[in-house]
């Protein structure tokens, strides 16, 4: 009421709900350095077993489906991501598992490594 009509100068306050736009769109990619890991330790353990390493591809496998249908990741240790998995992420898992399945199998051709491990 500072000119004298009658009407209020002051401006209406307006509550503005801070949408964090980025952290919606964006996915987790926790799952890739896990994968890499279990790549390198899946063939370094194919000297010593093939069925390790076979394992270790179908748990890969099983856990590229995990990630591809809802947000339980057998990869984490919480269990339960907090964001979706991003594809590359989803790519990476798929593709260590089929890494793992080839070099198995190309060891078991060659016979470059004992299928039983030799204790």
């Amino acid at each position: 009421m500072a000119d004298g009509t009658g009407v209020s100068v002051a401006r209406p306050t307006r509550t503005v709900r801070a949408r964090p736009v980025e952290l919606e769109h964006a996915r987790s990619n926790a799952a890739i350095p896990v994968a890499v890991a279990l790549v390198v330790i899946g063939l370094y353990l194919a000297s010593y077993s093939l069925l390790v390493t076979a394992f270790l591809g179908f748990a890969l496998l099983v856990s590229a489906g995990s990630l591809l249908s809802t947000r339980l990741n057998p990869l984490s240790a919480t269990f339960y991501l907090s964001r979706k998995p991003s594809f590359l992420a989803i790519g990476v898992v798929f593709l260590g598992a089929v890494i793992l399945f080839g070099g198995a199998y190309r060891l078991w051709t060659e016979h470059g490594g004992p299928l039983w491990p030799h204790l």
